[in-house]
């Protein structure tokens, strides 16, 4: 049997048809509805695509695994809420496990990507592993032998939210300071808008923010790969904080790895480096204990769906 991973995000979901392995064999699009039964729709088609795609191999699906941008109940069988979705306390795994015939499995998305660095991917063989997904803002997973902790109602860890600079920059969460105002794609923008404003140094940056027009963490990116120095000093600047992270999460949950994920570690090579130093640095303990090995994601944005799908064959077959 195949398994299906859907990783149900705010802007598209994606689905893959998946083998025992964790290989990828086949991949299906879509936009994101933004009405709870065409978001059904748009699943149910994804996976019936998959299944047609199985069966030219002489293959069937046996279970569907779906990984959600959102909050997940303790339980796993229904979605409360999620900021950029349409389902509200929607019963997604009853109607959906209905609606396929197979058996349907729910995860969040930041836990599905963990387990499936932990099974395939960068931790695997880590009995403590910890995903950090640097995006628009930081998702986190933990795996403890073998298994994902959720803790005691299923929203475990939120490390992004933890607060780091009191009264700091304001977070759609309604707190202010929260590490990912500081450590993240939306982070790297702010930071450079903040300082192209006060700084006189020439930069390619400038252009963009005398036009009125957002700073995106891809620019600043772009701009320090290639020479740019007040681009350079705000990926010094993400790095500093990441490391404050990474030992927040050794001094927490002591992982013996540490797995960077999400849109912006794509670019780690600007950044690894100095925020591994900042973590040696300011950990409890330095220099008398063992560090995390921290480490770039490989399944980058496959990671959901091949989660998501060896979640199902896990649970569901």
């Amino acid at each position: 049997m195949l398994t299906v991973g859907v990783d149900v995000g705010g802007t598209t979901v994606k689905a893959a048809l998946v083998d025992a392995d964790g290989a990828l064999l086949a991949t299906r699009v879509a936009p994101t509805p933004r009405r709870p039964h065409e978001l059904d729709d748009a699943v149910a088609q994804l996976v019936e695509q998959l299944s047609v795609e199985a069966r030219t191999r002489d293959r069937e699906v046996g279970a569907v695994g779906l990984a959600v941008a959102g909050f997940v109940d303790p339980e796993r069988r229904s979605v409360s809420f999620g900021a950029h979705l349409p389902w509200r306390d929607e019963p997604v795994v009853e109607r959906m496990t209905v609606r396929l015939g197979v058996p349907v499995t729910l995860e969040h998305d930041a836990n599905a990507a963990g387990l499936a660095e932990h099974r395939v991917g960068a931790a695997a063989g880590a009995r403590v592993a910890c995903l950090v997904a640097l995006g628009t803002g930081i998702g986190a997973a933990l795996v403890v032998d073998g298994q994902v902790f959720r803790g005691a109602h299923g929203v475990a860890p939120e490390l992004g939210h933890v607060v780091v600079v009191p009264d700091g920059r304001p977070c759609p969460c309604g707190k202010r300071g929260c590490l990912e105002r500081y450590c993240s794609g939306t982070a790297l923008g702010a930071s450079a808008d903040e300082l192209v404003s006060a700084s006189e140094d020439f930069s390619t940056l400038r252009a963009t923010w005398e036009r009125g027009l957002p700073i995106s963490g891809r620019d600043v990116a772009q701009a320090a790969a290639a020479g740019d120095s007040v681009a350079k000093r705000v990926v010094l600047d993400f790095a500093g904080w990441l490391g404050r992270g990474l030992a927040l999460v050794a001094d927490v949950f002591d992982p013996d790895v540490v797995v960077l994920g999400g849109e912006v570690s794509a670019s780690a090579p600007l950044f690894l480096d100095d925020a591994r130093a900042g973590y040696a640095q300011e950990v409890t303990g330095r220099g008398h204990r063992r560090l995390a090995d921290v480490r770039a994601a490989t399944l980058g944005g496959d990671a959901g769906m091949i989660g998501a799908a060896l979640d199902a064959r896990e649970r569901g077959l």
